[in-house]
């Protein structure tokens, strides 16, 4: 081998000294596990090598592994990482089950690169994938509980008969499952099938449910009934099989007939969170309502409850992996107790929808993404058997109106997105309902829909549904003696007086509680004069209202219903109302008048916030009113007053006073 010569020594040289540092290694991505023992584990994802960062750069999260750059389930910008100007960063993130492997990339994208057209729901530039930099190999969940192919999203609801529970749960397979249950968890010894179904994307009604961007295969979806329960017994359960893994072990406390008491939680328009932005708005404060209800019902002990989440669920439209998100979320409660929904226009609408009269043409819009209910109508199973045909190859919508009773109230709910126009089997469903409750059995009626029959939102566009459902449904429910009418679709919790006609009287107390996750909402009623201000003080007919996050819970006894809403941002009281068996209405911030006749005036309102009385002010002043008119009231009307009791009220904020 002959020795190198001065000129091939002089080229090495300049090759190492100005080539070499041309050549760098390129970004590198780690992952601190490669399989995830179960939904809700966090990954963290590291990565080295980043030239120039630019403040774009950003994280893709890929599900299947394999999907199009461009069809990521979600994103973070590098950023977030307090090291990222370095070149180097980590981001720890939780992930869910999507029956399915992921995989992470990392992107460098620039201003100059932003696409106008390319928007997020929030009207904000979606990332471009035009400069792929590093990504990570394939991973995903293990064997066993949250695997591919095991039990997830498990959820129970009352079927309406007698000693029975439902209980169903996602799964990445269509294999045979069954749910063991019994009083104890060393003796889960009785067990019952499980039947499975699913949905496919060729079912979905218009994008983005149908396209590529939008559709993840869901999984199957198992359903199985517990029977035989004995009321008031707290029963152990799990689910799954030996061959595809078993869930966790899981506990409620089944109905009671006997024990005179019912107690619920009650909200809408909760949505769920997700740890990364996505195509959608996703809602933060979900979070918070869970967390608080989840407290709540530890501290009910071994007392049977249930949860009503009346319309706008998961807020998907379109993007089946929130419905993920939403039942990993709320698998802590609804393991628990039965959680119960109603329709409401971010699970339906579509712009084929069959029942769109031209009176609601800008009402039933695209709200639901193309999902044109499937997936609310097959992830949930609610009793009764209402459906709609969908007019395509998707199945019925289900799950429209039902009704139940559950200790001493009796829960109807009904759908503002189908028919409920007399004439309807909706409208005959509920006349038929409301007149045969056994008032003994249960002495107060709840109704509870989506869209609400009262409101003082600047929601104009839904005003003629609101005009159809006092002229249609109104009626129905003052001569029903209906006790509590709740609402949703109004991101906002405002308590009304008991109404008819606009007018404060006899009639349902009618709540809006659409206040439990989503954070968009027009601004209450405008002035006149001032169409950027809301009217103050709010119209005499709204008694509370407020823009807290929150969540509503319910109490009801033989003789008394409270209702009390709940804020998040401290877990207590900010507002309550009492509705007595008898028809009265008593509450810390209106006075009632029952008449002999049974008719209930309003005929005093406080200011929202603390309302703390003392007994000898509020004696004193009834024996001033009384040496001042007591004669000629007690002789014209021989009204009774109802003494209102002290209460401790939260002092909260309203929109006007914001």
């Amino acid at each position: 081998m002959n020795p190198p010569t001065p000129l091939s020594s002089f080229f090495t040289f300049i090759f190492f000294l100005f080539i070499t540092p041309s050549i760098s290694n390129p970004p590198s991505l780690s992952l601190s596990t490669p399989s995830l023992s179960r939904s809700n584990i966090s990954v963290t994802i590291t990565w080295t090598g980043v030239d120039s960062p630019s403040q774009l750069d950003w994280l893709g999260i890929y599900s299947p592994p394999d999907s199009s750059l461009r069809n990521f389930i979600g994103y973070l910008y590098l950023n977030t990482s307090p090291t990222w100007q370095s070149g180097s960063g980590s981001i720890t993130i939780p992930l869910i089950n999507l029956r399915s492997n992921y995989k992470i990339r990392i992107f460098r994208w620039t201003e100059s690169e932003i696409v106008p057209t390319r928007l997020d729901h929030d009207h904000n530039p979606l990332p471009q994938p035009k400069h792929l930099l590093a990504e990570t190999e394939e991973f995903g969940f293990g064997s066993g509980h949250g695997s591919g192919y095991g039990p997830d999203q498990v959820h129970l609801a009352l079927t309406g008969e007698r000693g029975e529970m439902r209980v169903m749960f996602v799964s990445g397979s269509g294999g045979e499952s069954v749910v063991k249950y019994g009083l104890s968890s060393g003796q889960m010894d009785r067990v019952v099938p499980a039947r499975v179904g699913r949905y496919e994307r060729e079912d979905m009604c218009d994008a983005p449910a149908n396209t590529s961007v939008g559709w993840r295969d869901p999984g199957f979806i198992h359903d199985g009934v517990m029977v035989g329960l004995e009321g008031g017994k707290r029963y152990f359960y799990k689910v799954g099989s030996d061959a595809e893994g078993w869930s966790d072990i899981f506990s409620f406390v089944s109905p009671d007939e006997n024990s005179g008491e019912t107690i619920a939680f009650l909200y809408g328009d909760m949505g769920t969170s997700t740890p990364y932005n996505t195509y959608i708005r996703t809602q933060e404060e979900s979070i918070s309502t869970i967390n608080w209800i989840a407290r709540d019902i530890e501290a009910l002990g071994d007392k049977p409850a249930l949860i009503s989440h009346i319309g706008d669920i998961s807020y998907a439209r379109g993007y089946s992996w929130v419905w993920d998100h939403f039942f990993n979320q709320i698998e802590p409660v609804a393991s628990k107790v039965p959680y119960h929904v109603c329709i409401g226009n971010h699970e339906y609408d579509w712009p084929l929808q069959p029942w769109k009269p031209d009176w609601a043409m800008y009402i039933y819009a695209k709200d639901g993404g193309g999902e044109c209910g499937v997936p609310y109508s097959l992830k949930f199973n609610m009793p009764g058997n209402s459906s709609e045909l969908t007019g395509s190859r998707a199945p019925p919508t289900r799950n429209l109106y039902y009704s139940f009773d559950f200790g001493v109230v009796h829960f109807v709910y009904l759908s503002t997105e189908t028919n409920f126009l007399k004439g309807s089997k909706q409208y005959e469903f509920l006349k038929k309902d409301l007149e045969s409750v056994d008032r003994v059995k249960t002495p107060f009626v709840v109704v509870q829909g989506h869209r609400p029959m009262y409101t003082t939102s600047n929601e104009v566009r839904d005003a003629p549904i609101r005009e159809k459902m006092l002229e249609h449904l109104e009626p129905l429910l003052v001569d029903n003696k209906v006790n509590l009418a709740l609402w949703g679709h109004v991101h906002r919790y405002e308590r009304f007086c008991p109404i008819n006609n606009f007018k404060c009287g006899s009639g349902p107390v009618h709540v809006v509680i659409g206040m439990a996750g989503a954070d968009w909402q027009p601004m209450w009623e405008p002035r006149s004069n001032h169409q950027d201000m809301p009217v103050y003080p709010q119209p005499a007919r709204s008694i509370y209202r407020g823009g807290e996050f929150g969540y509503t819970k319910l109490v009801a006894n033989k003789e008394k219903l409270t209702l009390t809403y709940i804020g998040n941002h401290d877990g207590k009281m900010h507002d309550s109302v009492e509705i007595l068996a008898t028809g009265k209405v008593v509450n810390g911030k209106i006075t009632i008048l029952t008449t002999n006749e049974g008719k209930v005036n309003n005929v005093g309102k406080g200011k929202e916030g603390k309302t703390s009385y003392l007994w000898y002010v509020e004696v004193g002043g009834v024996i001033l009113f009384s040496v001042l008119v007591g004669f000629f009231l007690g002789f014209m009307s021989r009204a009774k007053k109802e003494v209102v009791t002290n209460k401790e009220w939260i002092p909260l904020k309203t929109i006007e006073e914001a």
